[in-house]
């Protein structure tokens, strides 16, 4: 399994592309406008508690206030204010929490206005974007993400991914981090620390004190609201969260940026250094990697997968619908059930795919095919997990339903990406089509399952548009070419003034169009 980042710079975004053996995973845009990432760190001031709510407005300096509920507070918040107070007006110097005397943790049945009032100061941070009409969502219990470890202020508690599967690993690792970890701080041992050595640990550890260090340094005399910690911009989050040995490449068209990812790269794993390229073509590194193409036929109501089967995407205000689709599907299974099946776990890998590309969040409801057998329920159920391991995001996975419906709950904290892949209709017609790249695609497809069922001496032409025979049938190789050496058989272009652009037909050797 080959992993590559692709990147590409403009005047105001940045566009991060995560390949998987060459299919497109995740997409992700980092805005110079956008001031709340999650992870980001604010000194803000309370605007108004409300005990009906159990939560505080806050004012984090976003045109809507966001929201603090009591149980977001975290249980040290008294430890945090008092240290809040002390080290802003410049009566406490010493940030490491060693000497700081804490204060007894809040009742975690308590209520909001016990605990804190309007206009009081208190560091909070983003767990959530701000999404369509919402403010933010924030936390006052702080932490500080490393690559190997995520440390937590005012605690002093040990904990370990459940990822980790090995018994003997999670104590290892919990006693290397309790021999290492300064008093005050909790930490949470990550999945990729396993089989990491105590230096490794304790280099990731120190980074993330000095960064608590820097933070605690702007509190003195700091207005509200302000931002005093910021995340790491987007290409440095994505590599501390998702990069492992199986990456094989980084390809950036931007000089600055390469040259500081390829100084995180040799902070975070110097032997791959040699990974992280400059990208230096006139071809737009997107349409080189084949990226554009990926966007164009993977976002949209309707998302194409092998062999003719489809995903229906459907958003209503509450929830996701997905609907699969086998299409006018031929295969070799021997029954129904056993397309079914197929179908199905084809679709389970390409939902996966979807729900990362498109950071979709909420509730899903995915109606797949029916399937009678229990053991081939089971197996899909097994497999949509399986698939979606490697997601970031916090999701559950409920076992088929009796009516064959499979529900996901899915942790949203940004904005979903949401791309138009329709044009408008080059004929005139007063309704958009889908992009004509996507043509493409679609005349593949059938090619395909025409050719399934049709002997090898049979005759076939293709009308289409004079637009697109030319573009199927000029330069070298030409995609009828390709066509020839992947199928063995020659297809004949027919153009036809009379088409509009992307309307086009299969007809055999009689001129009887095939359906």
């Amino acid at each position: 399994m080959n992993r590559e980042l692709i990147i590409r710079s403009n005047s105001n975004a940045v566009d991060f592309a995560l390949l998987k053996d060459g299919k497109l995973i995740e997409l992700h845009k980092d805005e110079d406008n956008n001031n709340f990432n999650v992870g980001d760190i604010l000194l803000a001031k309370v605007r108004k508690p409300v005990t009906g709510l159990n939560a505080a407005f806050v004012n984090v300096g976003y045109e809507k206030d966001a929201f603090l509920h009591y149980h977001d507070l975290g249980p040290q918040l008294s430890s945090m204010l008092k240290f809040i107070k002390r080290v802003s007006t410049g009566k406490l110097r010493d940030y490491s929490l060693k000497n700081f005397p804490f204060e007894k943790d809040i009742d975690k049945h308590g209520t909001i206005n016990q605990v804190i009032k309007a206009n009081q100061s208190l560091l909070v941070q983003i767990v959530k974007e701000p999404i369509s009409t919402k403010g933010p969502r924030i936390s006052s219990e702080l932490s500080i993400a490393g690559r190997y470890l995520v440390m937590v202020p005012f605690s002093d508690r040990v904990s370990v991914s459940q990822k980790i599967g090995s018994k003997e690993e999670k104590d290892r690792l919990k006693r290397l981090v309790k021999s290492i970890k300064p008093k005050g701080f909790g930490v949470i041992i990550r999945t990729v620390a396993e089989g990491k050595k105590v230096a490794e640990l304790d280099k990731d550890l120190q980074n993330s004190l000095n960064k608590w260090s820097a933070m605690c340094k702007k509190l003195y005399k700091a207005p509200t609201p302000s931002k005093v910690l910021v995340e790491l911009n987007r290409a440095s989050s994505i590599l501390r969260d998702v990069f492992n040995d199986s990456f094989t490449g980084i390809h950036v068209d931007d000089e600055t940026l390469y040259n500081q990812i390829k100084d995180y790269v040799h902070e975070i794993a110097p032997a791959k250094e040699s990974i992280v390229k400059l990208y230096k073509s006139s071809v737009p590194i997107f349409e080189k990697f084949g990226i554009e193409r990926q966007i164009k036929t993977s976002f949209g109501r309707t998302a194409s997968m092998s062999k003719g089967a489809y995903l229906i995407i459907e958003h209503t205000e509450a929830l996701h619908v997905i609907d699969v689709n086998s299409g006018n599907r031929s295969n070799k299974a021997k029954n129904q059930e056993d397309t079914a099946l197929e179908v199905n776990l084809l679709a389970a890998s390409e939902i996966a795919r979807q729900l990362r590309l498109r950071d979709m969040g909420g509730i899903i409801v995915v109606d797949f095919i029916d399937m009678v057998k229990p053991d081939h329920r089971r197996k899909l159920y097994d497999h949509l997990r399986e698939e979606m391991k490697d997601d970031r995001a916090k999701h559950k996975i409920l076992p088929p339903s009796k009516f064959g419906l499979i529900q996901i709950t899915r942790q949203r904290v940004r904005p979903e990406v949401n791309i138009k892949t329709t044009e408008e209709n080059p004929s005139g017609i007063d309704q958009e089509v889908d992009a004509p790249i996507v043509l493409i695609d679609k005349i593949n497809t059938d090619l395909e399952r025409i050719l399934k069922g049709q002997s090898k001496d049979k005759g076939l032409v293709l009308n289409t548009h004079p637009f697109i025979a030319a573009y199927l049938t000029k330069g070298f190789p030409s995609i009828r070419s390709k066509w020839f050496l992947e199928h063995k058989k020659w297809i004949k272009v027919q153009p036809r003034d009379a088409y509009t652009y992307l309307e086009y037909r299969f007809k055999d050797k009689d001129g009887k169009t095939i359906r």
